[in-house]
């Protein structure tokens, strides 16, 4: 099925939008001149409202051939919009498929994270064909998200199972490991510039990374028993960028030496950061749901500033993972207002 989207673009100055919110922050890491920096640049955001009402369309991936990948959620379906034209076409996956993220090969393949169903699963555009890939034992029952390795094979999280699995494309075998600690919910995941998996643990204070020789998780501790990393992502010096949802703070884990800092965020305990991307000056770009509208924000790891905090035109819901398509310098998201997003980084 093809369809038409209605588009909405939003080009907003930053100087009020920074300010509003910050009562009663911890600024002791933020330099004086935050506000001003953050004032003198622009963040646009276009979105294409989707014809499936509350489908829930998340997890946008941007393929070969330009077009830009997504799930519906609530649906069942996988969906490719074409940003030109608007159109779109629709592949149903069947009821309760529940798919939660997506990731594209360099052949235009989709993967996707069968969340409801035990399984990863590739379509192939050409046919609409779906080939899938079940979970060996009966206890990994909700593949999360997913993300390449160097060696085109797949690393992704089980959230409720409370593991992390590996999948290797070419012969289909998946290999399971569970989290040390009880119910710690693996959540995010992202690859460092040496192919080592990291995990944000949300159940805990905690995240981790594979010993890819072991196949086992090593956890770190946060400093505070409060903090729920939930998404996280990784800068080209490999500090991990971790977004505590519960308390909102933006915190950076050195593995070279074992520290670790963090910042409040712009609206403080408010601010649930959910969704994470960095870009290609290693700002860290995070979404903060717990405002209405959502924040588009940006961290600016040089300068330790916060920078671009940008309404979601639609309002956003909840903004709940982005992908970053490098070509076009943009950061593409989805909504739970229903819609899928483009924002062109300044």
């Amino acid at each position: 099925m093809k369809s038409p989207y209605s588009t909405h673009v939003l080009a907003i100055t930053l100087l009020l939008l920074l300010v509003a919110g910050c009562g009663g922050q911890d600024t002791s890491n933020a330099p004086d001149d935050a506000d001003e920096t953050a004032s003198n640049a622009q963040l646009v955001i276009e979105e294409w409202t989707v014809e499936w009402e509350n489908s829930r369309p998340r997890d946008p991936y941007v393929a070969p051939d330009g077009r830009v990948w997504f799930c519906g959620q609530r649906d069942g379906y996988l969906a490719v919009l074409d940003p030109e034209t608007g159109e779109t076409t629709r592949f149903d996956l069947g009821e309760g498929a529940g798919p939660h993220n997506l990731i594209v090969d360099a052949d235009g393949m989709v993967w996707y994270a069968g969340n409801r169903r035990a399984h990863i699963g590739r379509l192939d555009p050409a046919t609409g064909d779906v080939t899938t890939f079940d979970m060996p034992v009966p206890e990994a029952r909700d593949p999360h998200t997913l993300v390449w390795a160097p060696d085109g094979n797949i690393w992704f999280t089980l959230q409720g199972s409370n593991m992390v699995g590996h999948l290797n494309t070419e012969t289909g075998e998946v290999e399971l490991m569970s989290a040390p600690t009880d119910r710690s919910r693996p959540y995010g995941i992202w690859m460092d510039s040496q192919g080592t998996p990291w995990v944000a643990l949300f159940g805990t204070n905690r995240i981790a990374h594979v010993d890819t020789e072991a196949m086992e998780l090593v956890e770190f501790e946060l400093p505070n028993e409060d903090a729920r990393p939930r998404r996280l992502v990784v800068t080209s010096d490999d500090r991990v960028w971790v977004g505590d949802y519960t308390r909102g703070y933006l915190g950076a884990y050195n593995p070279a030496d074992g520290s670790y800092e963090e910042w409040a965020m712009p609206s403080a305990e408010k601010s649930r950061p959910y969704a994470m991307e960095v870009d290609s000056e290693d700002r860290v770009w995070f979404v903060e749901t717990g405002v209405q509208p959502n924040l588009f924000t940006a961290f600016n790891t040089a300068t330790e500033t916060f920078e671009h905090a940008t309404p979601v035109p639609s309002g956003g819901g909840t903004v709940r993972h982005m992908y970053r398509d490098p070509a076009a310098g943009a950061i593409w998201f989805g909504t739970d207002a229903n819609t899928v997003g483009r924002a062109l980084l300044p």
